[in-house]
C-alpha cells in the first residue's frame, strides 16, 4: 500500500492511575494471606528494560517462538484483516513485534496502552518517527481495567494486539473479564491477535523463569524498587530471594519473592510485617491447551478465525473475531 498520501499524527492520552489508587491496591495486596503484588507493577522504566532483556535469553523461548510464527503467518493475518484499521496494543512492550505487525497490515492508526508512562511515550515516539504516515495515539492507563479508547479512532475497525502470552498473567476468571472488557472496547466485528503459551514439559517452563544469568530474578526484585520509588516504601531487595516454580494443579508458573528474615517494611506510611521465609506472590503465568483458551475466549464473546502453532506446539497465535 502506498503511504505517500498519508499524514501522520501524534497525540498522547494520559489516564495513569493516581498515587492514591496505586497505594490502596498495593497495601490491600500486602495485607492479604498470602501477600501479593499485581504483576503490572513490574513495569516501571527499569522493569520494562529488564523484561526486554529476558526476551533475549536462551532459556526464554516465548519471544523467539512467537516471532517465528509472525514471520510465517503475518501476510495471511493482513489478508484476513483488510484495510481501514486501528491497531490497539495492550501493553507497550518490545517494538520488534509491533513493527512487524504495523508493516504487515499498514493500519491508519495505532493505539498502544501501557501503565508505564515513560516507557510508553519513548516507544510510541520512536514508532512515530519511523512511520511518519501513521497516526499514533498512546494511552497511559491500566489496561487490566475497563477503559474507553480515544474518540479520535472512531470509524476505524479495531484490531487488538496482545502478544507474548501476557493473557497468562491473569487468573482464568480474570482473563475472561479482561477479554470481555477488550470485546467492549474494540466493539463487535473487531479482531484480536493474541499470543498464548501452550502447556509443555515442566523443566522447559522452570528453566525459562529461572535463567542462569539471573535476569528474571532481577526483574522480579525490581518490583520492590518500583514501590520504593512510587510509594515511599522501604523494601531492602537484599532481604528477598526470587523463586519461580510450576504449579501442576493450576497449570501455571508462579513467581514469588521470599523474605530472608523477619522484617518490617513501610509502604506509603503503613507498616507491613514479613516473617522469615514468607512469600510475596508477584506473578502467575498460565499455560493453555488450545481448547482451554478457546473456551475462555468464547465466554468473553470471541470466536476463532485462525490458530497457528510452531512445530513443537510450544506456542500458539490466535486470530479472534468479536461477535
Amino acid at each position: 500500500m502506498d503511504m505517500s498520501d498519508r499524514i501522520g499524527e501524534f497525540v498522547f492520552f494520559d489516564y495513569e492511575p493516581g498515587e492514591a489508587d496505586m497505594a490502596s491496591e498495593v497495601i490491600e495486596g500486602l495485607s492479604g494471606q498470602p501477600k501479593q503484588i499485581s504483576p503490572k507493577y513490574f513495569y516501571d522504566q527499569r522493569g520494562s528494560e529488564l523484561f526486554e532483556a529476558i526476551t533475549e535469553l536462551e532459556e526464554y523461548y516465548v519471544t523467539r517462538t512467537e516471532l517465528g510464527l509472525f514471520e510465517t503467518h503475518l501476510d495471511e493475518v493482513a489478508t484476513l484483516l483488510g484495510d481501514d484499521l486501528c491497531v490497539v496494543e495492550y501493553g507497550s512492550g518490545s517494538s520488534l513485534k509491533i513493527r512487524k505487525l504495523l508493516e504487515a497490515v499498514t493500519p491508519d492508526a495505532y493505539v498502544p496502552i501501557d501503565i508505564s508512562q515513560e516507557h510508553l511515550k519513548a516507544n510510541a515516539e520512536r514508532l512515530y518517527e519511523d512511520y511518519p504516515w501513521l497516526r499514533v495515539y498512546p494511552v497511559c492507563a491500566d489496561f487490566s481495567q475497563p477503559l474507553v479508547l480515544p474518540a479520535i479512532t472512531n470509524g476505524l475497525r479495531k484490531v487488538g494486539f496482545f502478544p507474548g502470552s501476557s493473557i497468562g498473567n491473569f487468573e482464568p476468571a480474570a482473563a475472561r473479564r479482561f477479554l470481555a472488557n477488550v470485546h467492549t472496547e474494540l466493539g463487535s466485528g473487531s479482531a484480536l491477535l493474541i499470543g498464548v503459551d501452550r502447556k509443555k514439559p515442566v523443566e522447559i517452563l522452570t528453566d525459562a523463569y529461572n535463567d542462569t544469568k539471573g535476569v528474571t530474578a532481577e526483574f522480579n526484585l525490581n518490583v520492590l524498587l518500583h514501590l520504593n520509588d512510587r510509594l515511599r516504601a522501604t523494601f531492602d531487595v537484599q532481604q528477598f530471594d526470587h523463586d519461580a516454580r510450576y504449579n501442576e494443579n493450576e497449570g501455571c508458573i508462579q513467581m514469588f519473592l521470599r523474605s530472608r528474615t523477619d522484617q518490617v517494611v513501610e509502604v506509603n506510611g503503613q507498616e507491613v510485617r514479613f516473617d522469615a521465609d514468607e512469600e510475596l506472590h508477584t506473578e502467575n503465568s498460565y499455560k493453555f491447551h488450545p481448547e482451554e483458551f478457546r473456551a475462555i475466549a468464547s465466554e468473553a464473546g470471541f470466536k476463532q478465525t485462525r490458530q497457528w502453532s510452531d512445530a513443537k506446539d510450544w506456542f500458539a497465535l490466535f486470530l479472534l473475531e468479536a461477535i
